[in-house]
Formats: structure tokens, C-alpha cells, sequence
């Protein structure tokens, strides 16, 4: 059987942690900023886990990590 190739963007979006479970950044903190309050976009600077229901596909694209 030959090796499956890793999805090298996705590669760069996450990381796996200790538990083995995918950390994530969050979306919508690159541009258009005035609009959304300071609070929101503190909240989008910290790190997250990825959701569960996209665990399978994740496991697909990333099967070395």
C-alpha cells in the first residue's frame, strides 16, 4: 500500500494536543475589524478545539498527525 499524502494546509492549521485532540485558531480576526467589538475580537485570538461531528474528515486529511 503506498502512504497517504497529508493535506499540507490543513497541516499548518492545526496541532494536536497532548489528549489527542485537534487544536484550531479562530476565523474572522483578519480584516474588517471596526465593526466588531473589542470583546470579540480578544475572543477570537485564543485558540480552540475542533469540533467533534469534523473529527472524520480531519482524521482524512491529517492521518500522520
Amino acid at each position: 500500500m503506498p502512504k497517504i499524502k497529508t493535506k499540507r494546509a490543513a497541516a499548518k492549521r492545526f496541532k494536536k494536543t497532548g489528549t489527542g485532540k485537534l487544536k484550531r485558531n479562530k476565523a474572522y480576526k483578519s480584516h474588517i475589524l471596526t465593526k466588531k467589538s473589542t470583546k470579540r475580537k480578544r475572543n477570537l485570538r485564543k485558540a480552540t478545539m475542533t469540533d467533534e461531528s469534523n473529527i472524520k474528515n480531519m482524521k482524512k486529511v491529517l492521518p500522520y498527525i
